[in-house]
């Protein structure tokens, strides 16, 4: 019977866990963000413990599982309307290697080491530091990079506008005013309300309009 207890809870659990997931949205695990991942951390241990715990109610898990869900799914939404919170939560990209050149002092931002920026490359099939024009560390720790023999790379694009929202660390990365970015949107005949995302490249702005 105990046997019998332990497969019903386990079938239970892993069909619940499959539709929580589907709730949570479609992304690979590596790609999860810190909110993403610290759920499922804590919707596997729940689990377990139910399993585990074969004298107690399964409802005893099934219910702070799905209050994760909720909490989840909340922080979501609200990470899509502020982008300042889903900053603070997951934090941004950072730019590691800019124009063949190492941001040392956003290394050690990042507590990202030289090893680290190695290995990566070479995951990257990367021979040298020398062979990169671009590097940006992304939120879930992986390493974008942009080699200074692909004709595409151009100029790295970065981001000024999203969701309607101006980031001023950016304007001054790239010596541009805000003055600057209103007389181009009075040029462009579009409103900051209208803009759901905006970057910078090769000394142009383009932009992506909301859809609604």
């Amino acid at each position: 019977m105990d046997y019998l207890t332990v497969l019903l809870r386990t079938f239970i659990f892993y069909v619940l866990i499959t539709i929580i997931y589907r709730f949570m949205g479609k992304r690979e695990v590596g790609q999860l963000g810190i909110i993403d991942l610290i759920v499922s951390i804590l919707i596997a241990e729940l689990a377990a413990i139910s399993i585990d715990n074969r004298e107690e109610s399964i409802f005893l898990s099934i219910l702070p599982i799905l209050f994760l869900l909720f909490i989840q799914i909340l922080l979501s939404k609200i990470s899509v309307k502020f982008p300042k919170f889903r900053n603070m939560v997951d934090g941004v990209p950072a730019v590691i290697i800019n124009n063949g050149k190492i941001n040392f002092k956003e290394m050690v931002k990042q507590r990202y080491n030289l090893d680290d920026l190695l290995t990566q490359l070479r995951e990257k099939k990367i021979k040298t530091i020398e062979d990169v024009d671009f590097a940006i560390l992304e939120n879930n720790g992986n390493l974008s990079v942009f080699s200074k023999y692909d004709s595409r790379v151009g100029e790295y694009p970065i981001a000024i506008i999203l969701d309607g929202q101006i980031n001023y660390q950016t304007l001054k990365k790239i010596n541009k005013s805000q003055k600057w970015l209103e007389e181009t949107l009075i040029n462009k005949k579009i409103n900051l309300s209208e803009i759901f995302y905006a970057f910078y490249s090769n000394n142009s702005l383009y932009i992506i309009k909301n859809n609604n």
